[in-house]
């Protein structure tokens, strides 16, 4: 059955992709590091001099959330975690959060357990 907005429910549970690989610098703030595979990616390795793997930096509210899905959390509960660790500052805290797990979705960083 496809997800999509309609039927989000706070009970999903995010899980990391498998491919995806991360690290934190010194400071918390988490770098994701995505391996450009298939064809397209590398004619435009070849072409355009594309890099092999690209790099997407996460902000400190990013960087918290990533690293709280790990497969345990619902979206209710990553909410929970958000809102004791950044207060006031995460508001609107549902629609951001939901939102920001619909773009790692998209992007295809996540997936719901």
């Amino acid at each position: 059955m496809k997800k999509n907005k309609a039927t989000l429910s706070l009970s999903w549970v995010p899980v990391m992709a498998g491919h995806i690989t991360w690290e934190a610098d010194a400071t918390g703030l988490v770098t994701l590091c995505v391996k450009n595979t298939g064809w397209a990616n590398r004619i435009a390795q070849a072409l355009f001099h594309r890099p092999p793997v690209s790099y997407v930096r996460l902000d400190a509210l990013g960087s918290f959330v990533w690293r709280q899905v790990d497969g345990q959390h619902s979206i209710t509960g990553l909410a929970q975690l958000v809102e004791a660790d950044f207060g006031e500052t995460a508001h609107p805290l549902y629609e951001r959060l939901v939102t920001y797990l619909r773009i790692l979705h998209s992007y295809g960083f996540i997936r719901w357990a």
